[in-house]
């Protein structure tokens, strides 16, 4: 049974910085890819970004770009979100999801993965 626990969210300021964890177990993950998406209130979930396990390849949507970086650890069998200079509009529940291989078309898409944490929330104050 493959379970995400994301972890690490809060209520933060504008231009402070925070780090997601998302705890992976159940499988062995080199052949996954991982994403992080976020989902604010009213809005649909969005692609943030996305690490393939075994080769350590990112990906970033243009809003986080320069901002966020997505990492892993294969011996915790973790993934991260290093958030820095947070916006109020980064405020979100932000999820983590993993599917099998994915092509860098496919990450973007939330339909298109398999396995889903429960979110954390981030909250952004100006």
């Amino acid at each position: 049974q493959v379970q995400l626990v994301e972890s690490g969210g809060g209520s933060v300021q504008a231009g402070d910085s925070l780090r997601l964890s998302c705890a992976a177990s159940g499988r062995t993950f080199s052949s996954y890819t991982m994403g992080w998406f976020r989902q604010a209130p009213g809005k649909e979930r969005e692609f943030v970004a996305a690490i393939w396990w075994s080769s350590g390849r990112t990906y970033y949507a243009d809003s986080v770009k320069g901002r966020f970086t997505i990492s892993r650890d294969n011996a915790k069998n973790t993934v991260y979100l290093q958030m820095n200079s947070l916006k109020p509009e980064d405020t979100a529940v932000y999820y983590c999801a993993a599917k099998i291989s994915l092509s860098i078309v496919e990450v973007m898409w939330p339909n298109e993965y398999t396995y889903w944490g429960q979110g954390t929330q981030v909250t952004v104050s100006s």
